[in-house]
């Protein structure tokens, strides 16, 4: 039995793109894959950041911190890249982008360490606590998670900083479990939305304008197109993010793609993007004679096909 995640540590691993100025909700608004102009200030949406042929550039947590300034946590890896694209679209635009990761503190909260308030929220609702943000994350096998998010200069309360420290491999594990994780630099450009669950975990807007890649994404979703989804499978030896996974007795072509994977107390878990026809059969990683993959639940139901 594995021990309950609980405490908070620091997520180093994340970094923050500032967006302010009068235009920055409407500029948010034609790059991303969700609403953020109907966000209510001081709530967060999940969204991606997608190329011309639908594919994930990045994916954010977005906080409404004021009329005029969005907080975008990404994968700190993703962030430069992420950063110098985004700024090439916004032409005469009143809105200034920049790296705000050195003014933001991130901390990821579990168990007891998340407010009681947040703990009642439905993810990517936020509890407003002084001068932080806490976002409500999806659970990890049954366990509280939320995103803390305030400026660096900020002191917080002793329920957090008085709880136990949590270690990143246990953290990393927990964003397997949730199933929800955010674009790093291995897999840029490797996946619709959907692919990773997007839609399911409330991720896009089928109601919004336009943004890049939205007729992919409208596509996949209206006619019956999406063939892959993403799922949650253990295996006893270590998947790399990127590597291949195969059906049983078949080389011939690969039917998924590693997302995210961490260490566990019985092995290995990982999140794979795979052919949903696949799901049923046994499967192995890097090869059909790899290792073998047990599939395990999500925390969501998967959203059906419109």
């Amino acid at each position: 039995m594995t021990q309950a995640l609980q405490g908070h540590l620091s997520l180093q691993h994340l970094g923050v793109i500032r967006a302010e100025g009068a235009d920055a909700a409407s500029f948010l608004q034609g790059q991303l894959s969700h609403d953020v102009q109907l966000l209510p200030v001081g709530q967060a949406r999940l969204a991606a950041f997608l190329s011309a042929k639908g594919r994930m550039q990045a994916s954010f947590i977005v906080i409404k911190r004021s009329a005029e300034e969005f907080w975008l946590i990404t994968s700190r890896d993703v962030l430069p890249a992420t950063l110098k694209r985004l700024s090439m679209f916004v032409l005469r635009a009143k809105c200034k982008l920049s790296d705000a990761t050195e003014a933001v503190q991130l901390l990821g909260l579990a168990g007891d360490a998340v407010p009681a308030e947040a703990r009642k929220l439905a993810p990517w609702q936020v509890l407003a606590l002084d001068d932080a943000s806490i976002v409500r994350l999806y659970a990890a096998e049954g366990e509280s998670r939320a995103l803390l998010a305030a400026p660096a200069a900020s002191a917080l309360p002793a329920q957090i900083t008085g709880s136990p420290t949590i270690t990143a491999a246990a953290w990393q594990l927990s964003i397997v479990q949730a199933g929800v994780p955010l674009i790093t630099a291995t897999v840029v450009d490797a996946f619709v939305p959907q692919m990773l669950n997007f839609e399911s975990v409330d991720g896009v807007s089928f109601k919004k304008g336009c943004y890049p890649g939205q007729e992919v994404v409208a596509r996949s979703q209206f006619r019956g197109t999406l063939k892959r989804r993403m799922y949650r499978l253990a295996s006893a030896a270590q998947p790399q993010p990127g590597q291949e996974v195969f059906a049983a007795n078949d080389d011939s072509q690969p039917v998924g793609t590693v997302v995210q994977s961490a260490a566990s107390a019985s092995g290995f878990e990982a999140l794979v993007s795979m052919q949903i026809a696949a799901a049923s059969a046994p499967l192995h990683l890097g090869s059909s004679t790899g290792a073998a993959l047990q599939l395990l639940s999500l925390p969501y139901a998967l959203k059906e096909d419109i």
